[in-house]
């Protein structure tokens, strides 16, 4: 696991000054503390941070083909790198490490673009052929790993494992502008993060997962290209018996995979089923006890430790528990730092503490994320197929005029009993399933949203709509899959949009900032393909999450911890913000600083905060959301990370 990035001059061969090369890199410094190294050449700079995990000793990076034509730097694991060296050789590679970087390097001279069809695991990477004048890069199918880059004004392209390795380039030409984008902007505060290929300024871009993009030197840019897609046709016609075999056999596969290290690995147990079941198939899959971590808060209504020791006891782990105070809200600055966009799932707070707590003691953890989304373990999906067969009741025609009607005129009744709270649902059968389903997991819903923005930064939206993403990723599926079924769209959904937005995104930097890295072996892409073969009965049963995954492991876990109530990684903002935050949530909220973009509207944000802390409402996700804008706004528009001023102070190496 490392941090990447460089510079390419997508036009010529001007010189690459290796003090700014270093600057992006060193930015990075967290993400591969063991080494850093810089490659410059004409038109070129590629600069690496090593986490030391395969082939310790000799897959140093950037790392170069035998006649050093081509070069790469790489970011992540190719699990099926040691299947792959044997073809290679026969296709007359030499290879001189043992690592599953040069894996790829020798894919690429073989097989082209097309290489990354052939590669099993998580990565982003960036190489440069210099026979065929090609800058390739490329990241993984489920966007585990991320890739940032933006193409400056002069043709200058920068890329890295971070923004902040962007906004640390600065030659005598300039570097990425700071200017916002306010498209950006409606999708941070309708979902709690920017969603890909957007990022919050306008000039940078992210690399979507599947996708790769490259670029002949002197040649127009082109756009990035799509090399995989999940397909959901639900035609597998096997019997419930054989996939719960099927299922333990893939698991064990992804995980033993998984398993293969040079240094002290580990995983995360939560307690949840799905940390669970991949301890469970490491126990099985190895001859010493697992080392195990998970913490615990001293809040019982957010503790689930007792769950997380009953299968650490039963499998014998080596687990190490610590407990998080309930009032651990000192990170939102340092939150704020290390995401580089405003990014606003307040569970990166335990995420941050459970990857400090696992780097003490090993510096490899698998995780159990993906889960949810691909065995379908979310109470939203089994929220959604209700509205679902209602709405499907009355032809849309009917429909929607009807319940639309009923919705406006129904006075909103938010302090009434559940049973009269019938706007919502009028509402709800009024929308179709793609706006139906946005609605659900926004955080500022679209009226929340029209009575925040100010009528300027509404002009600067001029119509635009966050639930334009999920309308592109749901025309996609309808394209790939054919089918009509409720639950295979929104699955498709967060795996476009949530999984790699807010779930991935914060896993990598919570991991990184430790050096820490996490393998999920519930994204391996064969198991996720083989799950959307399978009938969504095998997903759901009536009011049952994760059918398949529960069975199938109903022998080798506690029935409580397979069917008790999900928990999720929660932490108490409704109390922060009515008494230790209180006064900070409205300094931020009410402050110059958000007022100062011209954005928003005042007499909102004051409604959100007292009637906040009256306790009125719950309006503690909305703002959180604006809470970490406004941190976001002071330290990385306003200011620099400490990680940058750092690395202008650090000597530069010397180069490859």
């Amino acid at each position: 696991m490392c941090g990447i990035t460089g510079i390419f001059d997508t036009r010529s061969e001007r010189p690459i000054a290796p003090p700014v090369l270093h600057r992006m890199n060193e930015s990075q410094a967290h993400r591969g503390p063991d080494e850093g190294s810089l490659h410059v050449e004409p038109g070129l700079g590629l600069g690496h941070r090593r986490l030391s995990i395969i082939d310790v000793a000799t897959g140093q990076q950037p790392l170069f083909n035998a006649d050093r034509s081509v070069v790469i730097v790489f970011n992540g694991e190719i699990y099926n790198f040691q299947q792959l060296m044997p073809e290679l050789q026969a296709l007359g590679c030499r290879f001189h490490t043992r690592s599953d970087t040069e894996v790829i390097v020798h894919a690429w001279e073989a097989w082209g673009e097309d290489c990354v069809q052939r590669l099993r695991g998580m990565f982003a990477f960036a190489l440069w052929d210099r026979k065929r004048q090609s800058f390739f890069m490329a990241r993984d199918r489920l966007g585990v790993k991320p890739m940032y880059y933006a193409l400056l004004d002069d043709g200058m392209l920068l890329f890295g494992s971070e923004l902040k390795s962007l906004l640390a380039y600065q030659d005598g030409r300039g570097g990425l502008r700071r200017e916002l984008d306010p498209q950006a902007l409606e999708e941070y505060f309708a979902l709690g993060y920017v969603a890909e290929p957007r990022t919050v300024f306008r000039q940078a871009r992210k690399l979507e997962p599947g996708h790769s993009l490259c670029i002949r030197r002197g040649a127009p840019i082109p756009a990035p290209r799509s090399y995989w897609d999940l397909r959901f046709t639900l035609d597998n016609p096997v019997s419930a018996g054989d996939a719960l075999e099927e299922l333990r056999a893939r698991l064990a596969e992804s995980v033993k995979l998984r398993m293969i290290s040079e240094v002290p690995l580990g995983a995360f147990l939560s307690g949840g089923v799905d940390s669970s079941a991949v301890v469970a198939t490491m126990a099985g899959l190895s001859d010493t006890p697992v080392q195990t971590c998970s913490i615990a808060f001293d809040d019982p209504a957010f503790n689930e430790s007792a769950f997380a020791q009953r299968v650490a006891e039963r499998y014998r782990t080596d687990h190490y528990v610590e407990t998080v105070q309930s009032d651990d809200f000192d990170l939102i600055d340092t939150l704020a730092r290390l995401y580089d966009e405003p990014y606003a799932d307040s569970s990166a707070i335990p995420t941050y503490r459970v990857c400090q707590l696992a780097r003490k003691r090993v510096t490899v953890a698998l995780s159990g994320d993906g889960g949810d989304e691909s065995f379908g373990g979310y109470r939203r999906y089994r929220m959604h197929l209700m509205e679902e067969r209602m709405r499907s009741a009355l032809p849309a025609g009917i429909r929607q005029p009807l319940f639309g009607m009923l919705g406006r005129v129904y006075p909103k009744a938010d302090w009434a009993p559940r049973i009269f709270r019938a706007k919502t649902t009028f509402e709800g059968m009024a929308r179709s399933s793609v706006e139906a389903y946005f609605h659900s997991v926004s955080i500022l819903r679209g009226p929340m949203r029209a009575q925040l923005y100010s009528a300027a930064f509404k002009r600067e939206l001029a119509g635009y709509d966050a639930r334009a993403v999920f309308e592109r990723h749901a025309a996609r599926h309808a394209e790939l899959s054919r089918t009509d079924d409720p639950l295979a769209l929104i699955q498709y959904l967060d795996l476009k949009t949530y999984l790699v937005g807010d779930i991935n995104t914060k896993v990598d930097r919570a991991s990184m900032a430790h050096s820490l890295e996490v393998r999920e072996p519930l994204m391996d892409h064969p198991l996720v393909e083989w799950l959307a073969t399978l009938p969504s009965e095998l997903k759901i049963r009536g009011q049952e999450g994760k059918y398949l995954l529960k069975k199938a492991m109903e022998p080798k876990l506690p029935h409580e911890v397979l069917y008790r109530p999900k928990m999720g990684f929660a932490v108490p903002l409704a109390r922060w913000f009515r008494g230790p935050l209180k006064q900070r949530v409205r300094d931020a909220v009410l402050g110059e600083r958000l007022m100062d973009t011209g954005w928003f509207d005042r007499a909102y944000l004051q409604h959100l905060v007292e009637a906040h802390q009256a306790g009125t409402r719950d309006y503690s996700a909305p703002l959180w959301t604006l809470l970490m804008f406004e941190a976001f706004l002071r330290h990385v528009v306003h200011g620099e990370s400490s990680v940058q001023d750092s690395a202008m102070r650090s000597p530069a190496p010397a180069c490859a």
